[in-house]
């Protein structure tokens, strides 16, 4: 597949999550979207809160690919490993795993500053996935050329770029299914 069709893709599949959440969770009350069933389960804005803020945690790094001053940490010259932590760490989020996992504590819900409504965080989800968008697109050389980068979370953790954007999306298609299964648990 060519750079430009997975450009596509991821893109499609941002536009499509975020369509998801916006018809699925647009009607409903401030008290709807913060229900937790339990201390331990994630409200439907929490899950909307962590997107935000684990795919924040990469533009930092995506400033510093288009500016030239990123540099590689050495673990990223190693192919076979950089290819497996990718693949994990994309299995691991994938939509399709059922296992439950536990965030950091860099990526938690709680990490995400903002004033007004909960009504008014899909409005703002909305806007987080067109700057998304807009990064897939400023990031297409480095896509081309097979870039590695480190994961946010720790520069021993290095993965190709484009099984980042693999993991972005996947991971927001995922949360979409939790927050969706707490909906109709609700009901």
């Amino acid at each position: 597949m060519t750079t430009e069709h997975k450009i596509k893709a991821w893109k499609d599949t941002i536009e499509q999550t975020t369509q998801a959440f916006l018809s699925t969770f647009g009607h409903l009350s401030d008290d709807q979207l913060t229900f937790k069933p339990d201390a331990s389960t994630w409200s439907i804005a929490e899950n909307l809160q962590h997107l935000i803020v684990i795919n924040r945690s990469y533009f930092p790094i995506f400033q510093q690919l288009l500016d030239g001053k990123y540099v590689k940490p050495f673990i990223g010259n190693i192919n076979f490993l950089t290819n497996a932590l990718g693949n994990m760490i994309l299995k691991s989020v994938s939509p399709a795993n059922p296992k439950k996992l536990k965030t950091i504590p860099i990526w938690s819900p709680g990490k995400y500053q903002t004033e007004g409504t909960e009504k008014d965080l899909l409005s703002r989800f909305k806007t987080h996935q067109e700057q998304l968008a807009n990064w897939i697109d400023k990031l297409a050389p480095f896509i081309e050329k097979g870039q590695v980068i480190h994961s946010p979370a720790n520069r021993l953790i290095a993965y190709r770029l484009e099984t980042a954007l693999d993991i972005i999306t996947q991971h927001e298609i995922r949360h979409y299914q939790q927050a969706k299964r707490l909906l109709e648990d609700s009901k």
